[in-house]
């Protein structure tokens, strides 16, 4: 429940404190106190939209506090704080500041957080009905949420909502498939001609630089032959010029004569073999080499026209061969990719189909729901009208469904459908007997209007969890013979419920369990609201005043007033 309220300059308020009760919570006061911007003021603080006028002139920004201890609620707001990073905590400290140039900041316990981490924490603590809402219940689109509050069916229509939004999500996909088609499809061709051409290549990474050597291997055959024999007979020599193999090897047998008879040139003796040995070795790979070589024009005209593949590819689809293959082989994923286009337009149409089937049962079933608790709702509010003063009332719902061969199957046919399933609900009323049943809108005066909204919000939150209930003058357009039933309803909403109530009827305020005087008044010639929590003397006061009477005999009937309503407190069962 709400225990404290905080409001710092926001519009006629410069610093306001209330501490609320538990149960029924009446605020009254002349017209223009502040009354409703205190419930304004709530408004803002669980995630109505900011103004930047709301802020009392001459002050830089509004702040607006509230201290709630969420009970059994806590469960509910459990997701919530752990979603923005609070740790839970008994008691709730909720902050909204609106600055003058126009910006909003929120917190929760301290943590920063957006106004619709606000938004989503107050609709399940506070349900605030203001006078806009028997506008509000004119509106037919408002009826379905109303009947389906009534009849419990949240989680089957939440359930109902998130397959029609997969529907739709998958007719978006769908549709975009579709429409692409045809590039898709362009796309999948220069792929897949891509990967083929380099495919068919079988390129290696590390043949270029192979291929480059061979060609100039074949390219200089003759000129390297020549080199080779060269460099062989140097070695090897003939019969008429001895070649460097005999002459190192003359020197070597010399340096063995040395050795046999000064040992000290044995290295020198040592160093010259393995000469002879290594150029030997060169020798005969010169040899073969050069025995190898020849002119081979087919490989070589070969080799050039692998190394302009290879080219060609390069100057397509990277700057070397490992680039060409990583081409390759992304453009192979996104050819995947775009193969399976024409199976996932299948898997949508199926997809689409079966959610088609689902919602049209799920949207029966919601459809016999509402028409069983439409008729218990419209027998309970007719009930209620009657203990309000409009005995004789006759209230309805309407439930129609549109026909549409593409919609939702049901048994009873293929109907039109969104989030809330294939129904459309109005509410009926006839305010006297004999006239028909004709829309809400229609029929109702301003002050059955709010009749009938404070029976369908008794009604509704009798079995409602959200612990705090704000009636700001619900009651308008009442007179004080039926005020004294209104105030023993909204107090009975009180045994189950934090109600905070504003109103003009002493008949209303009579039944608070605690009574708030909002006034006005001049400090240094600026306007202030203040609330005061009035005591029992006080109290009297307050109710001879809103009964307007100010006599002896005025005095004593709001005396009486207190007292009988006192009394019919204490004989009601616990």
């Amino acid at each position: 429940m709400l225990v404290e309220l905080a409001i710092r300059d926001y519009a006629i308020i410069d610093d306001l404190r209330l501490r609320l009760a538990g149960g029924f919570n009446v605020l009254t006061g002349e017209t223009g106190a502040g009354k409703s911007i205190i419930v304004g003021a709530l408004g803002l603080l669980l995630g109505e939209r900011a103004e930047s006028s709301a802020v009392r002139a001459g002050a830089d920004r509004a702040l607006i506090e509230g201290v709630f201890e969420p009970g059994a609620r806590a469960d509910a707001l459990r997701p919530i704080l752990e979603a923005y990073g609070i740790d839970e905590d008994p008691v709730l400290i909720v902050a909204r500041e609106v600055h003058a140039e126009g910006r909003s900041t929120g917190r929760i316990n301290g943590r920063a957080v957006p106004v619709r981490a606000l938004a989503e924490l107050g609709a399940l603590i506070v349900d605030v009905h203001g006078q806009s809402d028997n506008v509000s219940l004119k509106r037919e689109a408002v009826h379905i949420d109303l009947l389906d509050a009534y009849a419990g069916i949240e989680a089957d229509r939440a359930r109902l909502a998130g397959r029609v939004r997969r529907w739709r999500a998958a007719g978006e996909e769908l549709a975009a498939l579709q429409a692409d088609e045809a590039a898709l499809m362009r796309r999948a061709d220069l792929l897949r001609f891509q990967v083929d051409e380099i495919g068919a290549a079988a390129l290696d990474a590390d043949e270029a630089e192979a291929l480059k050597a061979e060609r100039a291997r074949l390219a200089n055959a003759e000129r390297l032959g020549a080199l080779a024999d060269g460099a062989w007979q140097a070695l090897k020599g003939d019969d008429e010029t001895p070649g460097a193999l005999d002459r190192i090897d003359a020197a070597a047998r010399a340096a063995d004569d040395i050795r046999s008879v000064d040992p000290s040139v044995a290295d020198v003796g040592e160093a010259l073999a393995a000469a002879l040995e290594s150029l030997g070795s060169a020798a005969s790979t010169l040899r073969g080499y050069r025995d190898r070589l020849e002119a081979d024009p087919e490989r070589l005209a070969a080799v050039d026209e692998r190394l302009d593949l290879i080219g060609t590819l390069k100057r397509k689809y990277g700057a070397d061969v490992a680039d060409v293959l990583a081409f390759a082989e992304r453009a192979a994923d996104e050819l995947a990719h775009l193969s399976g286009a024409t199976a996932r337009i299948g898997a949508l149409e199926a997809e689409r189909a079966a959610l088609l089937v689902e919602i049209g049962a799920d949207s029966a079933k919601l459809s016999a729901a509402r028409s069983a608790a439409g008729q218990r709702l419209a027998d309970a509010v007719v009930v209620e009208l009657g203990d309000l003063g409009m005995a004789g009332s006759r209230f309805d719902i309407a439930q129609t469904r549109r026909a549409d061969d593409a919609g939702a199957p049901t048994p009873d046919g293929a109907f039109a459908f969104d989030e809330r399933g294939v129904d459309r609900v109005a509410f009926q009323v006839s305010t006297n007997p004999g006239e028909p049943l004709l829309p809400l809108a229609a029929v109702a005066s301003g002050g059955e209007t709010a009749r009938i909204m404070l029976a369908l919000k008794r009604i509704l939150t009798a079995a409602d969890r959200v612990p705090t209930l704000v009636f700001d003058e619900v009651d308008a357009g009442i007179g004080g013979r039926i005020g004294d039933v209104v105030g023993r309803k909204l107090w009975q909403l009180g045994r189950h419920h934090q109600v905070l109530c504003v109103t003009h009827l002493p008949q209303v305020a009579v039944f608070g369990d605690v009574h708030h005087h909002v006034r006005k008044t001049a400090v240094d010639g600026r306007t202030r609201t203040v609330v005061e929590r009035l005591g029992d003397a006080d109290r009297l006061g307050e109710v001879t005043a809103m009964l307007g009477a100010a006599s002896d005999a005025g005095r004593q009937n709001a005396a009486e007033l207190l007292a009988a309503t006192a009394a019919w407190k204490d004989e009601q069962p616990a």
